[in-house]
């Protein structure tokens, strides 16, 4: 999958079921880019800007494929640190209603 299809499928999930109102969440895939949902803006806006967050998800992408195909659980990962969280933790734990 690549980021392009990634950040398509999140535009699909953001327009189906809206952002975090407000805030700005970004997915960091290190070297593979990023995808960012900025719910400040109505409608959301879904891009691959890396620009600041309230709340920013690293995982590499391989793993959030799996974690968003049910592969890989979100807490194993978070637990075993294959998926860092940095800013808001409380934003962190809404995104299952915007990844499912």
């Amino acid at each position: 999958m690549t980021l392009d299809e990634i950040t398509a499928g999140m535009a699909e999930r953001v327009a189906a079921k809206g952002g975090i109102k407000g805030k700005v969440v970004k997915f960091n895939f290190g070297d593979d880019g990023c995808v960012r949902i900025d719910a400040k803006a109505d409608p959301a806006v879904v891009d691959n800007a890396n620009s600041d967050a309230d709340c920013t998800v690293k995982i590499s992408k391989s793993d959030f494929i799996d974690m968003s195909t049910g592969k890989l659980d979100s807490m194993s990962a978070f637990m075993t640190g294959k998926l860092k969280i940095e800013g808001d933790m409380g934003i962190a734990m809404q995104l299952g209603t915007i990844l499912s």
